[in-house]
C-alpha cells in the first residue's frame, strides 16, 4: 500500500537551529535519529553518502490535511550545498514545504512578531476546477527554504482540529512536461485532485529575481493517507533547480508504503526504475527503508518504509 508524501526532506546545515525552528511549526517530535552512512544514494548525491545524520519528525497535532512529516538531513561529509541560486518556484527541483494550518493568518502572524523571515503576506485565491478557496502565506526556514502555510476552509469543516499548524499538506516541485508526470505519479497513489490551475499567481513574482515571472501550470493531487504532491510546469520553461542532493532547505520527498520490498516488485513490473535495491539503517528507535526512485525529472524521489 502506498501511503501518499509520507515526508519532506530538508537540509540543514545547523541541526540544533533547524530543530528550534521547525519546533515552532509543530515538529516537537523526534521520532527517529541516525548519524552513519546512507548507501543507495549514489544515484541521486553522485556516491553514496558516507556520513549524515537524519532525523525523522513527526507534528504534534497531525490532521486528515496535514499528515505528512519532516526529515532533516545534515550531510557531514561535506559542507551543506546551499539553495540553487536563483531559485524562484516551480522550477525543475523541490520548491517548498507545504504545511498545513488551522487559523494559518494567526500562525502567519506570531512567526512574524519572532522575526522569521516573511516571503509572502496572507491572502485568499479560489482554486480551479472546484471553487475551493484556500489562505495562503510564505516564510523561508533558517536557510532560506520556501515553506507555505496553508488552510483549506471548505474541507476543514466538520474536523475538530486544533488552530495551528497540522503538518505536510504537500510538497510542490517543478517538472517539463506535466502529462508525463501525472501518469507517472499516478502509478505512486497520487489518484485524487483538489485543484489544477493554469496561469499567474502575482504574489509570486518578486522570486523570480532577474526574469519575467513564468506562467505556471500547477495540479494538486492527493492521496487519502498522506501528503499530496504539486507539480508545476513553467511557461516558458525554466532552468532545472534541483541542487545538489543534501543542499540547504526543501530538496527530496518520500513516497509512504507499508511493504516497501512488494511495492518495488510491483512497480517495476510497471516500468518504474530504481537506482539501487532497497536499504535500510536501524536503530534502537526502529528500521527506515529506502529505495530512490528514477523520477522523470530527476526530482529526489524515494519510497520509504518507516518502521518507528
Amino acid at each position: 500500500m502506498l501511503l501518499g508524501v509520507e515526508h519532506i526532506g530538508v537540509g540543514v546545515p545547523d541541526v540544533d537551529k533547524a530543530l528550534d525552528f521547525y519546533g515552532e511549526l509543530g515538529f516537537t517530535e523526534v521520532a527517529f535519529d541516525y548519524s552513519g552512512p546512507l548507501p543507495g544514494t549514489a544515484g541521486v548525491a553522485g556516491k553514496d553518502v558516507a556520513e549524515a545524520r537524519v532525523i525523522h519528525l513527526r507534528g504534534a497535532n497531525p490532521s486528515n490535511l496535514g499528515l505528512g512529516g519532516l526529515r532533516l538531513v545534515q550531510v557531514l561529509d561535506r559542507d551543506v550545498p546551499p539553495l540553487p541560486e536563483g531559485i524562484g518556484w516551480g522550477e525543475p527541483g523541490i520548491s517548498e514545504i507545504c504545511l498545513y494550518t488551522r487559523d494559518y493568518e494567526e500562525l502567519h502572524k506570531k512567526l512574524a512578531d519572532k522575526g522569521v523571515t516573511i516571503l509572502m503576506e496572507p491572502n485568499r485565491t479560489e482554486t480551479t476546477p472546484y471553487g475551493l478557496e484556500c489562505g495562503l502565506s510564505y516564510i523561508a526556514d533558517p536557510f532560506g527554504g520556501k515553506i507555505e502555510l496553508i488552510e483549506w476552509f471548505e474541507l476543514e469543516k466538520g474536523w475538530q482540529n486544533q488552530a495551528g499548524p497540522q503538518g505536510v499538506n504537500h510538497v510542490a516541485f517543478g517538472v517539463t512536461d506535466m502529462d508525463a508526470s501525472l501518469a507517472f505519479y499516478d502509478k505512486l497513489g497520487f489518484t485524487g485532485m483538489l485543484f489544477d490551475s493554469d496561469g499567474y499567481f502575482d504574489p509570486m513574482e518578486p522570486w523570480y529575481v532577474g526574469r519575467e515571472a513564468p506562467r505556471q501550470h500547477m495540479v494538486l493531487k492527493a492521496n487519502p493517507r498522506g501528503g499530496g504532491i504539486e507539480p508545476v510546469q513553467h511557461d516558458p520553461p525554466s532552468p532545472a533547480m534541483h541542487g545538489e542532493w543534501g543542499h540547504a532547505g526543501p530538496m527530496d520527498f518520500g513516497v509512504g508504503t507499508t511493504n516497501l520490498e512488494r511495492e518495488v516488485e510491483r512497480l517495476a513490473a510497471q516500468g518504474i526504475e530504481f537506482f539501487s535495491e532497497p536499504q535500510t539503517i536501524s536503530t534502537d528507535a526502529g528500521s527506515w527503508s529506502y529505495v530512490y526512485v528514477k523520477e522523470p525529472d530527476g526530482n529526489y524521489v524515494c519510497l520509504s518504509e518507516s518502521r518507528f
